[in-house]
């Protein structure tokens, strides 16, 4: 049967199939771990924290399409196969999409506005994609 990760590989497709490699596994779950935990800092202003949380969110959803063995032409296609890669729901995915429209404001827009309830999301979706990776990287593919 082919998998719905399958339907979205190919050429002119949003994902290529490429072998997983643990190397670049363990270094992106190492990255987001490292910019979650920064991005709890209280202190830094909203806009880093924000940043920060979006990159780690990111770099943990990348690296549950590469354990699996696609790698993703777009950005944006990390967030939407998080029901494939770690059976999350629209209530982690959706959040990280809003995410990823406003870190594209700020970067080709120089538009920057992250209100407080936005970042807190942000970082709930981005835990939740941590802790379901560490729970199906103790399982094999």
């Amino acid at each position: 049967m082919i998998s719905a990760l399958d339907r979205l590989a190919g050429p002119e497709k949003p994902l290529a199939i490429e072998p997983a490699d643990a190397a670049e596994f363990a270094g992106l779950l190492q990255s987001g771990q490292k910019r979650l935990a920064d991005a709890r800092i209280a202190t830094l202003s909203p806009e880093s924290r924000f940043d920060l949380a979006y990159n780690a969110a990111h770099a943990l959803c990348l690296a549950a399409l590469r354990r699996l063995g696609y790698r993703p032409r777009h950005r944006y296609i990390v967030f939407q196969s998080l029901p494939h890669t770690l059976g999350l729901g629209p209530e982690v995915w959706r959040v990280l999409a809003k995410a990823h429209d406003l870190r594209n404001l700020s970067e080709y827009e120089g538009h920057v506005d992250v209100d407080a309830r936005l970042l807190l999301d942000v970082l709930a979706a981005c835990e939740a994609v941590a802790a379901s990776l560490i729970t199906h990287a103790n399982r094999t593919p």
